[in-house]
């Protein structure tokens, strides 16, 4: 479905692919947060803020007929680089739950503040469908 782009003697990233090569109908979803369909916050908590996030990133997908399998690049922008490097595992976990054992390719950044100001994380996500 995707080729995943790993030069020769590189280093196997752990989480996520260093690139990928996909050929079909591009679905783009722009940045999401972690709140619910009518834009409440629920949690304060970094990684039920991930969870929801990654839950909202998967609806949009399936609304434009894609899967989480189909993501070939997502970008995570969150406000507490510390935060997120704490809460690795249950970022895991949340990721794993909602988007399975793919790992497409990714970019994290820590930005000073988003829109949003009870948001900690914003992910925006591209999806290809195979033809």
């Amino acid at each position: 479905m995707h080729t995943i782009l790993q030069p020769e003697g590189w280093a196997k990233p752990i989480g996520y692919a260093n690139g990928m090569a996909a050929t079909g109908r591009m679905v783009f979803v722009g940045g999401q947060v972690g709140w619910n369909a009518t834009c409440e916050f629920e949690s304060d908590d970094f990684v039920e803020q991930v969870r929801q996030t990654l839950k909202n990133v998967v609806a949009i997908l399936a609304e434009g007929g894609a899967e989480p399998k189909h993501i070939t690049s997502m970008t995570w922008y969150f406000t507490d680089k510390t935060e997120y490097l704490s809460n690795l595992k249950g970022i895991g976990q949340a990721y794993r739950e909602t988007i399975g054992r793919h790992f497409p390719a990714m970019a994290a950044v820590q930005v000073v503040a988003l829109v949003e100001d009870r948001a900690k994380i914003e992910i925006q996500a591209t999806a290809v469908i195979p033809e």
